[in-house]
């Protein structure tokens, strides 16, 4: 196997990082730590970027032959095409670390993602070639989708196994700060160019700007990610935490019950996730009269609150623990899924309040829905099965809530997105309940 690992070397970038390392031998959680948050901010980025540009950009530019709400669905639609994809990606990418080890497959998967993310930034319109946009935008997005499936470092894993042992929900935490960091910075630069462009100008280039960015953050996480995973020191305790990629297959058969069980357990929080993050600009955009850059101010003090809100779940998990956080927090989820048709429909105080108490929900239950994964599985296959476990999640969870989100409240109501939600939090409820093993976790 350490052969297998020592095949990264070969790259320049791998060298450097090997080089900048080196002068720090011991491994700590701290360092781990600052990876992963780069990493996933990174992956986060690219995803609130297009995400964003679903609601103000495609349906215009791509699908302006149909009106704004059939659009936005069109957006959605290809916008979950990257959840299904991105188990599509891991089952490639696990072969490349297996083939070439896991800074060639960070190497290939990050740059496809960065260069997914950029090329959408060219992308011509539907006046410009046709229908061949929406099939170029839906190719890119697929890039995006199976370009994820090869993201996946075990950095989140290693960090939650090498934690003080009164410490792991704090640990666990960390990897989730990401998506609020992300957030921000997307809704801010969004807001910028919304607001000091005119409608034209923004349609015409400065939508574009955003997704060059992204690639340019790709390209600094990268580094940041080879850094760590491509050194001596890491790839002995990568070995010795059994943390190497096992074949797809065979891990499937050995821990489908686990995976299924670890991929719903979250699902409170990751259906959450959209329904605080995508889907209310939307709403916003097509049925009320509010102002775009307003919304988007408000998202950004959104993720504010989702900071903290995770920073205080790594506080609680570890005096409580954290099925019992997951638990509460999905109690929490489906009584928020009540009223939040009532406070998104609001007005502008009501909107804020959605937003914060969305907010904070999800940073309670976002915070720990990754720390648990890796004890459900066996030694052998707990990389592997842990990166099936975050595909599966992200599809189910996620990847049509906006879609779904919707579809259901343009043609029921509000009120029918709530009981979307609310079906989350059960499936989450019944998903701790099930697993014997997560219910025992009092670490």
């Amino acid at each position: 196997m350490s052969a297998q690992i020592a095949a990264p070397s070969s790259t320049d970038m791998e060298r450097d990082a090997r080089n900048i390392t080196a002068r720090h031998k011991q491994v700590v959680p701290g360092e781990i730590a600052i990876g992963v948050i780069i990493g996933r901010t990174s992956e986060f980025f690219d995803f609130f970027v297009y995400a964003v540009a679903s609601i103000l950009v495609f349906p215009r530019l791509v699908f302006p032959y149909v009106d704004a709400l059939t659009g936005t669905l069109y957006s959605f639609a290809i916008f979950a095409i990257a959840f299904v994809a991105r188990p599509m990606g891991s089952f490639f990418f696990m072969w490349v670390d297996r083939t070439y080890g896991r800074g060639v497959k960070l190497t290939i998967a990050l740059f496809l993602l960065g260069g997914s993310t950029a090329a959408i930034a060219f992308l011509p319109g539907y006046e410009t070639i046709g229908h061949a946009s929406a099939v170029l935008l839906t190719l890119f997005r697929a890039g995006q989708g199976f370009a994820l499936g090869g993201t996946w470092d075990g950095l989140a894993s290693l960090l939650s196994l090498n934690a003080p042992q009164n410490k792991r929900g704090w640990y666990a935490m960390m990897p989730q700060l990401g998506a609020p960091l992300a957030l921000t910075v997307v809704a801010a630069l969004f807001a910028y160019f919304w607001s000091t462009l005119s409608p034209a100008d923004f349609l015409d280039w400065g939508w574009r700007y955003p997704f060059f960015v992204a690639f340019a953050i790709n390209v600094v996480a990268l580094f940041a990610r080879l850094r760590i995973v491509v050194t001596h020191e890491f790839e002995r305790l990568f070995e010795s935490r059994d943390l190497v990629p096992s074949p797809v297959i065979p891990t499937v058969k050995a821990e489908g019950r686990n995976i299924i069980i670890g991929a719903f357990a979250p699902l409170a929080s990751f259906a959450l996730f959209h329904m605080v993050t995508v889907f209310p600009l939307s709403w916003v955009a097509l049925f009320t009269k509010e102002s775009i850059e307003r919304f988007l101010i408000i998202e950004i003090i959104g993720g504010a609150v989702g900071v903290l809100a995770i920073v205080a779940s790594g506080f609680i998990a570890d005096q409580i623990g954290r099925r019992s956080l997951l638990g509460w927090s999905a109690g929490g989820i489906a009584l928020f899924s009540i009223f939040a048709p009532l406070l998104l429909n609001g007005g502008d105080l009501g909107e804020v309040g959605f937003m914060v108490l969305g907010f904070m929900l999800l940073g309670l239950s976002f915070g720990q829905s990754s720390g648990v994964v890796a004890s459900n599985f066996s030694q052998q296959t707990r990389y592997t099965g842990s990166a099936l476990t975050s595909d599966l999640a992200w599809m189910f969870g996620a990847g049509f809530a906006p879609f779904w989100a919707l579809w259901l409240s343009s043609n029921f109501g509000l009120f029918s997105s709530g009981a979307y939600l609310l079906s989350g939090a059960i499936c989450t409820l019944v998903a701790l309940r099930a697993n014997k093993e997560l219910a025992a976790a009092r670490d």
